[in-house]
């Protein structure tokens, strides 16, 4: 085999690569001597709740837009074909979703973990078994992020490896400590609009030189990378119509509705409708993103047909496909290449300065706080900076792990999969099925099985995109199941405002006394006057586990109710008005 090709930076592209690091910091110093200059929790994890739609909706994309999607998916379709363009279909649902159900809930209950609302919905013990599930799932993410770009770099250009780990991983760890939450959204604005422009840059001149895209088009026609809509309905199969667009529903879902990184995001937003806002532009921006990975690929396939630079030796490995590509395209252009590279590790910079400041907040929120309530403001903050500077530590600490995973594309939705399913089954389960208990939550995610190890069999294995699908299914079966086997949970014990009563629609065909035990519809007889339009706070749990709300909340109701101009309803009218107003 011909040894790896290397081509090399000018300096230019060393000036344009650098810009961008020292921009990213610059933002993250700009926050942290500005405004409130990060001195409360409330700032520093959660942008003092006053971010705008676009900056929100920017990062919401830039997050999970990693330098992972930027080399996998061109790589994917240039070997397979257009067939994964097909993962926007589930885009739709996948935002819509968490728009109309998830962010309402959320941010109505004013909550700074997304974790604090299985305590509410359940008890301690699931919340912190989430919160360590979802902590488990984004550091070994944070390392294939890392990874992957560094790795690629190295074997295209001979730019060093370690350097480019270290140099990513300390600029992250450096604007996300000091400058919070603002800091880590504006910086994601400032690198979605590199990654679009690197990525627009290669398609253009690509395209230029392979004679317009009607030829890219009549290549890759030629070639059967052009996929016709797959129906196969074998779960076994890796890429198909249902596996893209439904099983990527469950992963959409599992990213975009239940993630601390992105839940953070929502919540940071100075409305709820600025929130649900955020979540429809993402989905425009989203299609564009799919749509230039996909030109990507077509172009890389018009350049090099069947006779692949990886069949050739020249790269050791498909993620390195796009890189290679890159710099052989780009070669006479000075300054592009480094474009470009910006690009990727833009995405990557982007995806684990979010992850940093999730995992910072969910430490500080669930694992901290309940247990040293008396801690200080400012010594909270201190300490969430602190745990923001120990996740970047960790991460390249686990950027060794992410080269024993394979395809990094594969690897980090197989991740999300495995293990972002479970935590989208357990909200699911709560947020739905008001009768299911924590019993039944514990036991549902504890009863989540793990893929097979290794290559395995072709055809032996669930098609990774069905991962999430089948660990939330599995949730939520193994989790109701349990629940009446070990005694429903009774509508007086379910905290107002946590459950959303979905089943009202989705079981309009049954009479109505029917439905109001399933707790999906409130009885006419219930008549409010005023509803206490405030957001619901934190809860206090009592011995019993059982959600209470304040003493401060209890005490104001009571003096309205001795006015006579609240009647206080029941959970599920609660939720019953939650879903009227977020439709």
């Amino acid at each position: 085999m011909a040894d790896v090709v290397q081509m090399h930076f000018t300096t230019v592209d060393y000036v344009i690569f650098v810009i961008l690091l020292v921009a990213s910091t610059g933002i993250g110093l700009f926050y942290a001597f500005s405004g409130g200059r990060q001195r409360t929790t409330r700032e520093f994890l959660l942008a003092d709740r006053s971010m705008s739609c676009l900056p929100v909706s920017l990062s919401l994309l830039a997050t999970f837009q990693s330098a992972v999607a930027i080399l996998g998916a061109p790589s994917e379709i240039y070997a397979h074909g257009t067939q994964y363009w097909f993962l926007g279909c589930s885009y739709f649902l996948g935002l819509l979703i968490p728009a109309h159900i998830f962010i309402p809930v959320f941010y109505r209950l004013q909550l700074s973990s997304a974790y604090q609302y299985l305590e509410l919905r359940f008890n301690k013990t699931v919340r912190v078994c989430g919160t360590v599930t979802f902590i488990f799932q984004m550091v070994i993410y944070m390392g294939v992020v890392l990874y992957a770009p560094a790795l690629a770099l190295n074997a295209v250009t001979g730019f060093d490896l370690w350097g480019a780990v270290l140099a990513m991983g300390l600029v992250c760890t450096l604007y996300t400590t000091l400058g919070g939450l603002k800091a880590v959204i504006w910086t994601d604005v400032f690198q979605t609009i590199v990654m679009f422009a690197g990525q627009l840059a290669v398609i253009v001149v690509g395209t230029h030189q392979a004679g317009g895209i009607s030829e890219v088009w009549r290549k890759a026609q030629n070639g059967s990378r052009i996929a016709g809509l797959d129906l196969n309905p074998d779960p076994l199969e890796r890429h198909t119509f249902w596996t893209l667009g439904v099983g990527g529903v469950f992963l959409m879902l599992a990213l975009y509705g239940v993630n601390q990184a992105q839940v953070q995001r929502y919540l940071s937003s100075r409305t709820e409708r600025e929130a649900v806002m955020s979540c429809y532009v993402v989905f425009p921006c989203q299609q564009i993103v799919l749509t230039l990975g996909c030109l990507m690929g077509l172009v890389m396939y018009a350049r090099y047909g069947e006779d692949s630079p990886l069949d050739k030796g020249y790269v050791t490995a498909n993620d390195q496909m796009v890189l290679y590509f890159v710099m052989d395209v780009l070669r006479d252009l000075p300054g592009l290449p480094g474009l470009f590279v910006a690009c990727l590790f833009s995405g990557a910079l982007s995806t684990i300065s979010s992850a940093f400041n999730s995992l910072a907040t969910v430490t500080m929120e669930d694992l901290i706080k309940p247990y040293f309530p008396a801690m200080t403001e400012a010594r909270a903050t201190l300490l969430s900076k602190g745990l923001a500077l120990a996740y970047g530590l960790v991460c390249l600490a686990m950027a060794y792990l992410a080269s024993l995973m394979g395809s990094v594309l594969q690897a980090a939705l197989s991740i999300f999969g495995m293990v972002g399913g479970p935590l989208l089954g357990l909200f699911c389960l709560g947020m739905f099925f008001p009768w299911a208990n924590s019993i039944g939550a514990l036991v549902g995610l504890a009863a989540v099985p793990s893929p097979p190890a290794g290559p395995g069999l072709r055809g032996c294995r669930l098609s990774y995109m069905w991962y999430s699908a089948h660990n939330s299914t599995t949730v939520v079966v193994v989790g109701l199941i349990v629940s009446f086997l070990t005694g429903p949970m009774k509508e007086k014990d379910v905290t107002p405002g946590t459950v959303y009563p979905v089943l009202g629609k989705l079981l309009f065909f049954l009479p109505e006394r029917y439905r109001e035990k399933l707790c999906c519809v409130t009885p006419l007889g219930q008549k409010v006057k005023t509803l206490d339009t405030q957001p619901y706070k934190m809860a206090q749990k009592e011995s019993n586990g059982l959600a209470l709300p304040r003493e401060d909340k209890i005490e104001d109701e009571q003096e309205l109710e001795e006015e006579g101009e609240v009647t206080q309803p029941p959970p599920c009218r609660l939720s019953h008005m939650l879903q009227e107003t977020a439709l």
